[in-house]
């Protein structure tokens, strides 16, 4: 069959673009190469979300969480009832491969175990996210096992000796975490402060805890080598070496560039690197290719969540119906 769209990526916003196809009765299909919202299973372990459950929500099925703020497990329970009761129709643990389009018609070709599969598609939706490919850091001895781009618990990093790299929420909530389950707590700040997008409720606790000296913090500082016990930095033009156990680089993540690249969709030719597309259809300078969520905003991960673009998929299927 020719679905009227695929939608690559079975995060909260491909779910909602699968509600909205199927509330207008269109033909679709949701690939996700790994489980059900992938990204936010990825979270931390104890992460608290910053939106409050009702902007969360998808397809009128209510988000009931026990606080103001959800957490990670809770929004877990919410987005599985939301498949489960609307009976999306989504491939989990399945990878798009490559699209190729031949007069007018998609076809995608995915991966699966050791089998392929091959669809096709009058239009294409990639609500990929950014969260599989991390910003390195690109300095000597980052391969090491020690450093990691991702963080899930605390207890790991238990009476160790951790750095942390950067200054938004993720870095501040490893910091205090890790600093609460006895962990030596250094971060390392490229900024000269804190950033003001932290969390309002969490800011005020890592500048005190800073200000007491529980948690150590290089401002205006960048890593320049990474070594199996100690970790340098640049510090107002001084070579500082510290003891170390690990590095916790939370230094953001980036779209799939090289799956934009293929597909044709044209990106800013600033540091930005956004991809092009008609903020009233969601359209990409390549007819049928629509973007939708957080891969919207190329390099500024924090512009699109949940909350401000689960509208993207209403306007990708008004103009497909339109066409």
């Amino acid at each position: 069959m020719i679905y009227d769209l695929v939608i690559v990526g079975g995060g909260a916003i491909g779910l909602a673009c699968g509600i909205a196809a199927q509330k207008a009765n269109l033909t679709y299909l949701i690939i996700e190469k790994n489980c059900l919202v992938n990204s936010i299973y990825n979270y931390p372990t104890n992460m608290t979300f910053f939106s409050t459950a009702d902007r969360l929500e998808l397809g009128n099925i209510p988000f009931i969480a026990h606080n103001d703020k959800p957490t990670r497990r809770e929004a877990l329970d919410y987005y599985r009832r939301v498949a489960l009761s609307w009976k999306l129709n989504i491939h989990l643990y399945e990878k798009v491969e490559s699209i190729d389009k031949n007069d007018n018609i998609f076809q995608i070709n995915t991966s699966k175990n050791t089998s392929q599969n091959t669809y096709f598609s009058k239009n294409i939706v990639l609500a990929t996210g950014f969260y599989d490919i991390p910003n390195l850091l690109g300095v000597k001895g980052e391969g090491l096992p020690k450093v990691l781009h991702y963080y899930s618990d605390p207890h790991l990093y238990a009476f160790q000796k951790i750095i942390v790299i950067g200054a938004a929420n993720s870095a501040v909530d490893v910091a205090l975490e890790c600093f609460r389950r006895g962990a030596e707590v250094t971060m390392v700040i490229r900024e000269s402060h804190i950033r003001p997008s932290v969390k309002y409720w969490v800011k005020p606790d890592i500048e005190n805890r800073i200000k007491e000296g529980s948690i150590k913090a290089y401002f205006e500082a960048e890593i320049i080598e990474i070594k199996e016990n100690k970790v340098n930095i640049r510090v107002e033009n001084q070579i500082i070496s510290l003891e170390n156990d690990f590095v916790l680089a939370m230094t953001g993540y980036q779209p799939n560039y090289a799956f934009l690249n293929e597909l044709g969709v044209t990106l800013s030719d600033d540091d930005k690197k956004i991809p092009f597309y008609n903020p009233y259809t969601h359209e990409t300078n390549q007819k049928g290719v629509y973007l939708a969520g957080v891969v919207c905003g190329g390099m500024e991960t924090n512009k699109w969540f949940i909350e401000n673009s689960r509208e993207h998929a209403d306007m990708i299927v008004d103009n497909i119906l339109k066409n």
